[in-house]
């Protein structure tokens, strides 16, 4: 543009001199100019030409995308239909194998006053001969072998346990309160739950820690400090108390964040489960005097572990995930260094509801009392000898 200022400038300035020199000039003028507007419509239809290419692309990639798209919609529709007739088929060989499993077990825990199976295993006076320094029970869970779901009553989390000694089913039923009711056996729940006696509490139980062992009930208080505190089932009154050492409220499981300290017993007695940073830590209690005799960090972690529950000094970790999938014991920790992760078995629990908000071992039925999302489930174990090292 400025050149054509130029131009036209000296065009007008040489256009008082001559008409000659001006008629030369006005037409090589003209010539630039018409050069210049060809060079400008070559450009545009360029532009035309390319803004046509890209319209005509992004078309065909629109096209492209489209089909595309609705390709993965068919896939994805038949991967799901695939994923829902895979669902159907494992969970009819879980049930198989529950069936096989239950078939080929000892007779189910059908009554918790018939007499379970009796475990085969070394003749007692030999087994006498053989007994730890540290503890006099060598049994390990070998596996879980039947399964019967009794009731759903009560709140979707809290314990059910049996007294060893009187035979009665205590439940705790929810995460707190003052109040636990008492049957005279499982059939008593079973088939009439409004038989029960309430028993009322000097102090508020808090999450599901609670347990029964040798006709005293131990649960877990929280206030200023975590305290256990022990109550008297023949006369109704309170016991001891002791402050938990507790070194900060984390929960034992991350999968039952309600839980602070899971009091759990078995052969050897009373044992504390307890949160560290990452661990899930052990402690042996006297019953009596509720004193801490020994700590253990079990390297068991606390991340989607449910609950837990020790049969002969050895503890057994279940974990689950999120949403509840199948429940599974995947760490083991015996105190007397038996018996190691690697060596147990991995153990699957059969398939149910949800995840155990607690699990308590009976030693004289050798089944475990699990509370699940509200249903009251007794689950028979297999036992088997450690092995001596």
């Amino acid at each position: 543009m400025r050149a054509f200022c130029l131009v036209f400038m000296f065009y007008l300035f040489n256009a008082r001199l001559t008409p000659a020199w001006a008629q030369y000039h006005y037409q090589s003028l003209m010539n630039y100019l018409e050069n210049r507007m060809l060079a400008m419509e070559e450009r545009i239809s360029l532009w035309h030409e390319q803004s046509n290419r890209y319209n005509s692309e992004l078309k065909d990639f629109r096209q492209q995308a489209t089909d595309l798209m609705e390709r993965i919609g068919k896939d994805h529709g038949k991967l799901r239909l695939d994923l829902d007739e895979a669902g159907v088929h494992v969970e009819r060989v879980e049930r198989e194998m529950d069936y096989i499993e239950t078939q080929n077990s000892p007779r189910p825990c059908t009554k918790a006053e018939e007499k379970m199976v009796e475990q085969k295993g070394t003749p007692q006076h030999d087994r006498k001969e053989e007994l730890s320094p540290v503890t006099g029970c060598l049994d390990i869970v070998s596996s879980i072998s039947a399964m019967k779901i009794l009731k759903r009553m009560g709140s979707p989390k809290g314990v059910w346990t049996r007294d060893a000694v009187t035979a009665n089913v205590y439940m705790f039923s929810g995460t707190e309160g003052d109040t636990v009711h008492e049957y005279s056996s499982v059939s008593a729940l079973s088939s009439s739950p409004s038989s029960s006696r309430a028993i009322s509490l000097p102090t508020f139980w808090n999450g599901t820690g609670n347990t029964v062992h040798n006709s005293q009930m131990y649960y877990v208080s929280e206030g200023s400090d975590v305290r256990v505190m022990k109550f008297d089932l023949h006369n109704s009154s309170s016991g001891d108390s002791a402050v938990f050492p507790l070194d900060d409220r984390s929960p034992v499981y991350t999968l039952n964040p309600e839980t602070v300290v899971d009091l759990v017993a078995d052969e050897e007695g009373l044992w504390a489960l307890y949160g560290s940073k990452d661990n899930i830590n052990l402690a042996k209690m006297d019953a009596d005097t509720l004193d801490t005799e020994q700590m253990w960090d079990t390297g068991c972690p606390r991340e989607n572990a449910e609950s837990a529950f020790v049969v002969c000094g050895t503890l057994y970790v279940v974990y689950n995930t999120r949403p509840p999938s199948r429940s599974r014991i995947q760490c083991v920790f015996d105190v007397n260094g038996m018996v190691t992760s690697e060596e147990a078995p991995l153990l699957y629990f059969p398939r149910r509801y949800g995840a155990h908000s607690s699990l308590r071992y009976n030693t004289q039925e050798k089944q475990l009392y699990a509370w699940d999302d509200g249903y009251q489930i007794l689950y028979k174990l297999t036992l088997k000898q450690k092995l001596w090292v």
